[in-house]
């Protein structure tokens, strides 16, 4: 039996555990179809859409993530304001500045594209929220680098903010190990529905 007593200990665990839990994630998430951001979409929309006027970021996808731009697109033509992230050193928060669709795009970190610096900075109130697995609680496990959690820690300490996850219903897992430092989603759009809503 393991002495969770210990620092060490509990921390190796957990990392253990989150490790685990991103391997099951990442294994349901390419069983998906990009596509079904379509499904997404509607359910996002009927069940747990910003509300009028609100600055929603959203982010470009990775090829195996399901495809958030179905909602944006759809936000955008409700007259939101759009914004993707952009990725700076290991251990910062993201920024974020104003998109369009049809904007040019720079190549980020990760695979990730953002606009170029003259789209002008701009703060969200509203984050569509990428992930590698989730649960209903709004438990949430990216890929490691800490990015998001910062993000909504930073955030919501000046500001109300929406976190919304973006996920195929097949990364739910019933329990993903989190600790103090992991932001809270506020729900979770799938291809099947809205979960986790508070």
């Amino acid at each position: 039996m393991h002495d969770t007593s210990d620092p060490l200990t509990e921390t190796a665990l957990i990392t253990a555990a989150k490790r685990e839990a991103r391997a099951r994630g990442l294994a349901a998430r390419a069983t998906g179809e990009p596509r079904w951001g379509v499904r997404l979409a509607g359910h996002a929309l009927a069940h747990y859409a910003p509300p009028p006027g609100a600055v929603v970021a959203g982010y470009w996808p990775l090829k195996d993530e399901i495809d958030p731009r179905p909602l944006m697109l759809a936000l955008a033509g409700r007259g939101h304001v759009l914004a993707l992230p952009v990725t700076g050193p290991r251990g910062t928060a993201l920024t974020f500045r104003r998109f369009c669709f049809g904007d040019r795009l720079a190549e980020g970190s990760f695979g990730t594209r953002h606009p170029l610096a003259d789209a002008g900075p701009i703060v969200p109130d509203w984050l569509l929220v990428p992930l590698v697995a989730f649960d209903e609680a709004g438990g949430r496990i990216g890929h490691g680098a800490g990015y998001y959690d910062r993000t909504l820690a930073a955030l919501r300490a000046t500001r109300p903010l929406r976190a919304l996850g973006i996920a195929y219903a097949a990364q739910r897992q019933s329990r993903v190990p989190v600790t103090a430092h992991d932001a809270p989603l506020d729900a979770i759009a799938t291809e099947a529905g809205v979960v986790g809503t508070r």
